[in-house]
């Protein structure tokens, strides 16, 4: 148990390190408009953040200096200052506003996942997902890649460095268009998953008997990976998911290819 927590946990770090690897400390922009709106406001809260710190240190540090003991100061002998009180409760104010209107109306738009272009209903199982597209009835379980399955049994003899995107890669993935609005339903046959793509900017559970919601619509193309963030037992850390955004003609082929009753 303590090993397979071990190692989703690694696995977890290693897939939000290489998510952005020119600045693996920060989150990533993503490849949706609601992921940059989320990193953009989570660069606004964090500049706001060092500012107040970089303006509070700054006056501790003058006052430490200025008015030391040594320096001949006298205490103040009022008691309090109603304009300062005055000042000092409305500048956190006016800053909560300023974050509030842009952070309301993101997330205003993180739950309008009206109009969709496809909607696809994930359910999670201990441990692996079920995908079904509903608009053309293709639905699939996705699990573990077996490259992975056999390097993690103990005494494989298989070094799991040597195993592309290890714990991290699937047989088989979800494929959505680029540029397709894609609705997602999310729900769980046994206990509560939760399923996150970093770069999508979705971290959603899913729960027993209760349907939650989101969307994304990509707008590059490529692979992006993710796991379940939801603690589900012993082969939580076994548990992936990959996301192939592809070009609409090459979507359209790839659901050609496919049987309406793929299981």
């Amino acid at each position: 148990m303590i090993r397979n927590l071990f190692l989703g946990l690694s696995s977890g770090l290693t897939l939000a390190s290489t998510a952005k690897a020119d600045w693996g400390l920060n989150m990533p922009e993503g490849i949706t408009e609601l992921s940059l709106e989320t990193y953009n406001l989570h660069m606004m809260v964090f500049w706001w953040c060092v500012a107040i710190g970089v303006a509070v240190f700054a006056v501790m540090i003058i006052s430490l200096i200025k008015h030391r003991k040594s320096n001949g100061a006298q205490a103040a002998s009022f008691s309090h200052s109603t304009t300062a009180e005055i000042i000092w409760t409305a500048i956190p104010v006016v800053i909560l506003v300023l974050m509030a209107v842009p952070t309301a109306e993101t997330m205003v738009r993180l739950e309008d996942s009206r109009n969709p272009d496809l909607t696809l209903v994930v359910t999670a199982y201990q441990w692996k997902w079920h995908y079904k597209y509903q608009d053309s009835g293709i639905e699939f379980y996705s699990s573990l890649a077996q490259s992975s399955v056999e390097a993690r049994r103990k005494g494989s003899g298989i070094d799991p460095f040597t195993v592309d995107n290890y714990l991290l890669d699937v047989d088989n993935p979800v494929v959505v268009p680029r540029g397709a609005k894609v609705r997602m339903l999310f729900t769980s046959n046994d206990v509560i998953h939760s399923w996150w793509v970093i770069d999508l900017a979705i971290k959603k559970d899913a729960i027993p008997g209760i349907v939650n919601e989101a969307w994304f619509n990509a707008e590059e193309t490529g692979t992006y990976r993710g796991q379940c963030a939801e603690l589900c037992g012993k082969d939580h850390g076994y548990m992936p998911i990959v996301v192939e955004v592809v070009e609409p003609l090459a979507f359209d082929a790839w659901v050609d290819s496919h049987d309406a009753g793929l299981k």
